[in-house]
């Protein structure tokens, strides 16, 4: 049999590794994000919720919205909206995990295999880990940040019905293509800076804490290395990521939800440092931290 002969012979799996792991991740991730949607709509809601910029440029009619926690609000959009409305923008979110999760997954094998390197006896040390995470995740975050700013907004559309306010799209696409028409290729990557910054946190803090935690319960308790010790791990690693990236999450959630002008300019924020320092200032430190139990349960 010739090798060209014998190549045809082997599984898919073998002979496009790469591809094929892309697929099942991607395939993963959809499902996982479907699954766990109306958990994201809640986190975004939460996150606009009481915005000061916005009360204070009078396009929330000048008065102050009841604070709702987590349950509350997901019960509001479901009385409020209907059931089917903690899926709205579900149809993004899955583009954003098949464009972010492929394009990190190359990345940090390419980053992995021939610019960190492994050490001689073939291991690859946690920092190199950690580097690696934290970059190919800022990495796949730029590609994707598109179909997040199309899903924030989508999120928002039962709200805006709500409150009396026209609808800003009929559907994905034509969300993509407004977005492009008013702010050009630039308005499409508007709140890509605190984006990144969000996802290279939460990569960092999931990969240091899980290991972390994991070996000091296998060194410090009577736990095995099953699933339980997974768990434990895994829920420690996730609560650090939230408390890392979310911050950063408000941000990029008011900075792509707020208008615009017709040229695709913000009328609220001048850039994640201003809506930093505005939401701080206006609601108090702790406003950084809104939608942050839906965030971790998430994760």
């Amino acid at each position: 049999m010739s090798p060209a002969e014998e190549e045809k012979s082997l599984p898919l799996p073998e002979r496009w590794p790469r591809a094929s792991k892309f697929a099942l991740s991607a395939c993963a991730a959809a499902v996982a994000e479907l699954v766990t949607f109306p958990l994201d709509l809640t986190k975004t809601r939460l996150q606009v919720q009481g915005e000061a910029a916005v009360l204070r440029s009078g396009a929330a009619g000048g008065q102050a919205v009841p604070h709702r926690g987590t349950l509350r609000t997901a019960a509001g959009i479901v009385q409020e909206e209907g059931l089917g409305k903690l899926w709205q923008g579900a149809t993004p979110a899955v583009y954003r995990h098949i464009v972010y999760s492929g394009v990190r997954m190359v990345a940090y094998e390419h980053l992995r295999d021939s610019v960190l390197g492994r050490s001689e006896d073939e291991s690859f040390p946690l920092w190199k880990a950690v580097v690696g995470g934290m970059t190919a995740g800022a990495i796949g975050q730029f590609f994707a940040s598109p179909t997040d700013l199309v899903k924030v907004q989508m999120q928002m559309e039962g709200k805006r019905k709500l409150e009396g306010k026209p609808l800003r799209f009929r559907g994905v696409h034509h969300a993509f293509m407004k977005i492009l028409s008013e702010g050009g290729i630039r308005g499409l990557w508007a709140g890509w800076v605190p984006n990144v910054q969000r996802a290279a946190l939460v990569n960092m803090g999931d990969l240091t804490t899980y290991d972390s935690v994991k070996h000091f319960l296998l060194l410090n308790t009577p736990l095995v290395d099953n699933s339980v010790t997974h768990s434990i791990a895994s829920c420690c690693s996730g609560l650090v990521a939230a408390v890392l990236g979310t911050p950063a999450d408000v941000v990029k959630t008011r900075i792509m939800n707020q208008p615009r002008d017709k040229q695709g300019r913000g009328l609220l924020y001048r850039s994640s440092t201003d809506c930093l320092i505005q939401t701080v200032q206006g609601e108090g430190f702790m406003s950084l931290y809104k939608g942050f139990v839906p965030t971790w349960m998430r994760m």
